[in-house]
């Protein structure tokens, strides 16, 4: 499990390693590095996504370790409240960003139309918070479309015991 305390409240994740191994270590990785401190929140879309984990306040990207193997073929499916790594357009491009779902987005699910993105973990505790990110104002910022027009920032992202 891992606690994210943002500027707008804490959500905690549950990580899903027997399903998502390769991703759940990789996530782990960026969390122990303490990569996440300090990122934000770069995309909001209402009834969507927000995303985040690879830009920092002035838009700027993190330095990143060599992209994963795309593990969207797991069977868990883009619902409400789960976390999957987010990708380019190139099937096994993903490095440290991440989405959570803010609605059942099956066609971001593995399958004939695309390979679609990883599920490997969801929100346990904080949807709450989550709903509250999602409610900030967006636009256009450093040539980032859906972008907050404040910032959401992940103060700290520590792994924590289960409950």
């Amino acid at each position: 499990m891992v606690r994210f305390e943002t500027s707008h409240g804490t959500f905690t994740v549950e990580l899903f390693p027997e399903k998502a191994p390769v991703s759940v270590e990789n996530f782990l990785k960026y969390v122990d590095d303490g990569h996440f401190d300090g990122t934000i929140f770069h995309r909001i879309i209402p009834g969507f996504v927000i995303q985040g984990g690879g830009l920092t306040a002035d838009f700027a990207n993190k330095k990143t370790r060599a992209p994963i193997s795309n593990e969207a073929n797991n069977g868990v499916k883009n619902t409400r409240g789960s976390l999957s790594m987010a990708r380019t357009n190139e099937v096994n491009s993903a490095t440290s960003q991440f989405f959570v779902n803010l609605a059942d987005n099956a066609f971001l699910d593995h399958g004939p139309r695309d390979y679609g993105y990883a599920v490997f973990g969801r929100i346990s505790d904080g949807m709450d918070v989550i709903d509250q990110i999602a409610r900030v104002r967006t636009g256009t910022r450093k040539g980032y479309q859906d972008a907050p027009l404040e910032d959401v920032v992940v103060v700290s992202a520590r792994r924590v015991p289960a409950a």
